[in-house]
């Protein structure tokens, strides 16, 4: 297995991870992904450390915390050879302050999940959401003493918008505290708007991307064709509602694009798609989930290969998108000399 450093954390982690989501399942969305129980659980996880996956995320809302309290539980005995990472900051219960980032919630927060997940220590807590309500040097100042307490090892940020981001960056170099290492993004051939702002800044910052549904919320899986109805068994029938759109005809081109070449690797679609991932600036850590043990098995053929730079030419020209104001003029050549460059983060 090969690992990446995480960031400029000096720390390195698997470039597969496996995304605790379908652990649970509870809830309209969670249920949807999986509904995985504990000896299944650890059947996964005895798979995947085999395997020399030992990243595991999760996070509070996922399925009300059955997800951190399944994987705690099966990671029983196996503590030590794991990298666990949870989230907070989402909505996690019906208290007005189950929520953000206040000190009240980080903390209170952070020994639930230690609770739930049967350990004394998160090796990565990332903040799910941005809260605009509280201002990021309190937050940084909790975060700052949780890593300093032992509780947490590194932290990170999910979902944040670029300027976000930086200015929590910005204020952590200004007041000398824990830095995020970590951005942990939607990003898949169908889904590339990571890399307009968050990839410069990822590759500017010594942010390690951290990549969540690299199969375009089940869109890449080869099951969804030109001419076709949704299947029967799609979760998007459940997630639509949650899932970025995509356009029709965009989707159609980039899956063609993958079939051509699943018929040069023999590798089919979702190994292509996690593949092309692997070899993106920024990447450290892709997360692949998993319904059962085949599936699983499956995604790990992701790795050990590569495709070739004519196949990832393909791949990009098919999925490429022109950027809004004001990316673009990057992209289409214009300041070519003003890019940043696309150098990957070790």
């Amino acid at each position: 297995m090969e690992h990446r450093l995480l960031g400029r954390s000096g720390f390195r982690v698997p470039v597969l991870g496996f995304g605790a989501g379908t652990f649970g399942g509870q809830g309209p969305l969670f249920s949807a992904w999986g509904r995985t129980d504990v000896d299944e659980a650890r059947e996964m996880i005895a798979i995947c450390l085999e395997a020399g996956v030992s990243l595991f995320d999760t996070a509070d809302v996922y399925s009300d915390g059955a997800s951190e309290r399944v994987l705690g539980e099966a990671l029983q005995g196996r503590r030590h050879e794991a990298i666990l990472s949870t989230k907070l900051t989402l909505p996690a219960g019906p208290a007005p302050n189950d929520r953000g980032w206040s000190r009240h919630h980080l903390i209170g927060g952070v020994e639930a999940a230690l609770r739930r997940l049967r350990t004394e220590h998160i090796d990565l807590l990332q903040l799910h959401a941005f809260d605009a309500a509280t201002p990021v040097e309190l937050m940084l100042r909790t975060l700052d003493d949780l890593v300093r307490s032992g509780k947490v090892r590194s932290i990170g940020a999910s979902n944040f918008a670029g300027w976000q981001l930086m200015k929590a960056l910005a204020a952590a170099d200004r007041l000398g505290t824990e830095r995020f290492v970590a951005n942990q993004t939607y990003y898949s051939l169908v889904g590339r708007d990571y890399e307009w702002e968050l990839m410069p800044l990822g590759i500017d910052q010594g942010l390690g991307a951290i990549v969540w549904s690299p199969l375009g919320w089940g869109r890449l899986t080869g099951r969804i064709r030109r001419g076709q109805p949704l299947p029967e068994g799609s979760r998007l029938h459940q997630t639509a509602g949650f899932a970025p759109p995509v356009e029709d005809e965009r989707l159609f081109r980039v899956v063609e694009a993958m079939d051509t070449v699943a018929q040069e690797t023999g590798r089919n679609l979702p190994q292509i798609a996690i593949n092309w991932l692997l070899q993106r600036p920024t990447v450290s850590s892709v997360l692949i989930g998993a319904r059962d043990a085949t599936q699983l098995r499956q995604n790990l053929g992701a790795i050990g290969w590569q495709l070739s730079a004519a196949q990832m030419a393909r791949l990009d020209a098919a999925s490429a998108v022109t950027p809004p104001y004001p990316y673009y003029p990057y992209w289409n050549g214009q300041f070519t000399e003003l890019a940043p460059p696309a150098v990957p983060l070790g």
